[in-house]
């Protein structure tokens, strides 16, 4: 338990960034997610459309900090290709 008033201020604010953090972790699995489903749905068009929504969001995980840039390229990468084999 903290026992100054500065180490109080930071227990708080730690959980008020991990919950903010555990909120764009989410949106950035979910927006995977829906390319992936959009992928195995077989539908291009669609799978190209959730992949355009998708890019916004694992760059703003890079500028926040939470994920590297080299998972973000991967992320992106192996999406991209996945759809580009679709016929």
């Amino acid at each position: 338990m903290a026992n100054t008033n500065q180490a109080e201020k930071r227990a708080r604010q730690a959980e008020k960034h991990r919950q903010h953090n555990a909120s764009l972790r989410s949106a950035f699995r979910t927006s995977l997610k829906k390319v992936l489903k959009a992928i195995l749905s077989g539908n291009k068009p669609d799978a190209q459309q959730a992949y355009q929504g998708a890019v916004p969001v694992i760059d703003g995980m890079v500028t926040k900090g939470l994920i590297h840039k080299n998972k973000a390229a991967r992320h992106k990468s192996r999406l991209n290709s996945r759809i580009r084999t679709m016929q």
